[in-house]
């Protein structure tokens, strides 16, 4: 195995890593707690399964510190291709997104404690107090989805470095591109029109599906070895 797909490996099985944690808190524990347009329900909920609850804020945390690594791996495979761009991705999909998952820890923390009805919180009553719970895990999807710009924008400088390595396929760099964009409108749909947020996910979930297809060929594929790339990169434009 070369150096080069020894690094694409390694890139591609921290990318798989990361987003398999990641997806516990962000897709999982809101299908199996959160009760939409209800907050009583999702309190009760919450209260009566903190065990999964914690364990989803806590993989939020853990996915945070192995984003930190993840575009610092693609770095590592991609600098040799444009290093000014390859910062760039580590600064929009590490440097920025990661302090957010941290900022999220603390709403859902409140959640919680709303939702169990610490002693110190007996001046809220029982209403109040999911409300309250309701608040803070809207907050967090609000974050969520102000951190989608990020998870977007990094797809950008990462695709146009896979389109141009020649050591990876070009249409992944295309997918990769094209996924930025998606992320981007299911962002901003749903902080400007959150009614159409669900359509817009639906729709756009394909073109976002351009990350795992990059992943499965890091981590089964890797790259192509150190010569090809020198002699394409070497061949007349």
């Amino acid at each position: 195995m070369t150096s080069l797909s020894k690094n694409a490996r390694i890139a591609g099985l921290l990318y798989i890593v990361a987003s398999v944690v990641g997806i516990l808190r962000l897709a999982y524990v809101p299908k199996a707690l959160f009760v939409q347009g209800n907050a009583a329900a999702t309190a009760t909920n919450i209260a009566a399964h903190e065990s999964l609850f914690r364990l989803g804020f806590v993989s939020e945390l853990l996915g945070g510190v192995l984003w930190l690594f993840v575009p610092l791996a693609l770095y590592r495979l991609l600098k040799e291709v444009d290093k000014g761009s390859a910062v760039v991705m580590v600064v929009l999909g590490s440097l920025m997104p990661v302090p957010i998952f941290f900022a999220n820890f603390m709403t859902d923390a409140a959640a919680l404690l709303f939702a169990r009805g610490a002693d110190f919180l007996s001046v809220f009553d029982k209403p109040q107090r999911e409300a309250l719970a309701g608040l803070f895990l809207n907050l967090h999807h609000q974050l969520d989805l102000a951190n989608m710009i990020f998870w977007g924008l990094w797809l950008l400088p990462f695709g146009l470095l896979v389109y141009r390595s020649r050591f990876l396929p070009r249409f992944l760099g295309v997918w990769l591109i094209v996924a930025c964009f998606a992320w981007l409108a299911l962002s901003l749909t749903g902080l400007l029109l959150p009614a159409y947020e669900d359509k817009v996910f639906t729709v756009t979930q394909p073109f976002a599906f351009g990350e795992a297809a990059t992943m499965l060929w890091l981590v089964i594929l890797g790259a192509k070895d150190q010569k090809s790339f020198l002699s394409a990169a070497a061949a007349p434009k």
